[in-house]
Parts: C-alpha cells; sequence; structure tokens
C-alpha cells in the first residue's frame, strides 16, 4: 500500500499529465485517480524501459496509457 502511494506522489509529472489527458477523454463521468492507482505501477514499469526495448513490444511511450488500460477503456 505505502508503495503505491509513493508511485502516485513522486509520479514525473509529464507522466501524470499524459496518463490525466488519457483517461479524460476516454474515461468520461469516471474517477481517473481510481481508475489509475491499482495500474501505475505498470506505468512506471513501462516507463521506465527504453524506447527500443519498447519497441520491442509494439509500444512507443504515447502508447503506455492504452496499453495499460485496454482492457477496460478500448479504443
Amino acid at each position: 500500500m505505502a508503495e503505491t502511494d509513493l508511485t502516485t506522489r513522486f509520479m514525473p509529472a509529464n507522466w501524470r499529465r499524459d496518463l490525466d489527458l488519457f483517461l479524460v477523454e476516454r474515461a468520461a463521468g469516471m474517477n481517473g485517480y481510481i481508475l489509475a492507482r491499482p495500474r501505475l505501477a505498470s506505468v512506471a514499469h513501462l516507463q521506465s524501459l527504453s524506447a527500443s526495448e519498447l519497441d520491442a513490444m509494439g509500444l512507443t511511450r504515447a502508447d503506455i496509457a492504452a496499453f495499460v488500460f485496454e482492457d477496460i477503456l478500448p479504443d
């Protein structure tokens, strides 16, 4: 539990902005914080990968939020 709180508190501003924009666009009427909190570790893990590691997965940094939330917020 404390780890999740630390991740939330210290998430870099650009990651938070990208995640917030994604949720605003696709989760209208839902609580973005409640949706995001259990998935922040996945976002942090993917953000920590190099561009070549993401490319090997078929992802870019811009794709991370959509990838993490694809099961509940499909395009």
